[in-house]
């Protein structure tokens, strides 16, 4: 039996996405900037998957930019953001984030820095919530933007975005964030939560790879860290994806019709894997009282995550110790030290996320697997 439990790195498309994107493979080839008819074909065809996606979050068609993804989506709002803020106000040269944020989120926040903003990582505490006294604190009128993840990738934590909005915008600081892990997880209606900026992942959420967007609120504009093209409405180079952002589309329509129905499905899922491996001595890494459904990061003390990953491939059972952009890197998972772990404790970690296709029977039998799988390890680092 093969099992998948990786879904924070990527979802199998649903089946209505593969047959929509394959026409747009075959018959429908045409360039979207074309006049000619299978130019506009494929430029309704995007125009399109703009309102499924909008519908999806809760904003408007105009507020989208597509994208090729979450670390594009990322680095078009948060570089671009940060430094539309500084033209404004040329006082606005720092930018706040949290310390367990994506990897695509801290490589823009380091761009920032050569671009000469100062950047303050806000901590958080053993289970990941953040210090709220600690970003009143970094509010300030030299604060350009405020990035912060609605779920945390490897833990599945849920932070407070409305609040955070709020006590930002007090400071007349942009918020952007970072809703890869969220969309299609959990109801997100993003021009409600009052956020400036976010960023979107089709493959997080049964769509195609190569396909993203960035929300950009209607009145919000940023400055394009990326210059040679006219595309999104002068916001990105390079011919559009149009099956990619078909599928993208198509999915976000699956996942307003039925995503509370998998969401369900999933956590009692998840809930049934945890409650087996706390059974076998497990401890919960993160939040338990406030994360996405799908998500739980599992230690087992004195087992090597990554030799546990390893082990499980090797059952037919797919697993991850954190973000998947760096897997094969020897160094413990920056979230876990920022919650106060240790090395080596950070290096037992596995993350298992779930998806709507996984069933009491796969869970039954990863649960069946582990005792020997932690023995076998646990044996070899004696």
């Amino acid at each position: 039996m093969r099992v998948y439990l990786d879904h924070n790195a990527s979802t199998r498309p649903h089946p209505s996405v593969v047959r929509a994107m394959a026409r747009f493979l075959d018959e429908d080839f045409g360039n979207p900037s074309s006049i000619h008819a299978a130019g506009r074909a494929a430029r309704d065809a995007i125009e399109r998957a703009r309102d499924q996606v909008a519908r999806l979050v809760g904003v408007g068609r105009d507020e989208l930019v597509f994208t090729s993804g979450g670390t594009e989506g990322n680095n078009l709002a948060i570089r671009g953001g940060a430094e539309a803020a500084r033209a404004a106000d040329p006082r606005r040269t720092r930018v706040l984030t949290t310390s367990i944020e994506h990897p695509s989120v801290l490589a823009a926040a380091l761009a920032l820095e050569l671009r000469g903003f100062a950047v303050t990582r806000l901590p958080v505490d053993a289970s990941g919530r953040l210090d709220e006294d600690a970003l009143e604190r970094a509010l300030g009128s030299d604060v350009a933007l405020l990035t912060v993840q609605a779920a945390n990738h490897e833990l599945g934590n849920l932070l407070p975005i409305a609040r955070l909005v709020e006590r930002a915008h007090a400071a007349g600081v942009w918020v952007h964030t970072d809703a890869v892990q969220a969309a299609g997880k959990l109801p997100l209606e993003l021009r409600a939560l009052g956020v400036d900026l976010a960023t979107l992942s089709a493959h997080k959420l049964y769509g195609p790879k190569g396909a993203g967007a960035v929300y950009l609120r209607a009145g919000c504009d940023v400055s394009p860290h990326t210059v040679g093209g006219h595309q999104e409405r002068e916001r990105r180079p390079g011919t559009e994806n149009v099956a990619a952002l078909v599928g993208f589309g198509v999915a976000a329509e699956r996942a307003v019709e039925e995503g509370g129905a998998w969401a369900a499905h999933v956590e009692a899922l998840r809930d049934r894997l945890e409650a087996g491996a706390l059974a076998l001595g497990a401890r919960v890494n993160g939040d338990p009282g406030a994360r996405v459904g799908n998500t739980t990061n599992l230690s087992w003390d004195g087992a090597d995550g990554e030799l546990v990953v390893e082990s499980l491939d090797l059952e037919g059972i797919a697993a991850s110790t954190g973000a998947a952009c760096t897997s094969g890197s020897l160094e413990p998972s920056p979230v876990l030290l920022a919650l106060g772990q240790s090395p080596a404790q950070a290096r037992t970690a596995v993350r298992f996320s779930l998806g709507r296709e996984n069933s009491a029977q796969e869970i039954d039998h990863v649960l069946a697997r582990l005792p020997e799988i932690l023995r076998r390890v646990r044996s070899a680092m004696a």
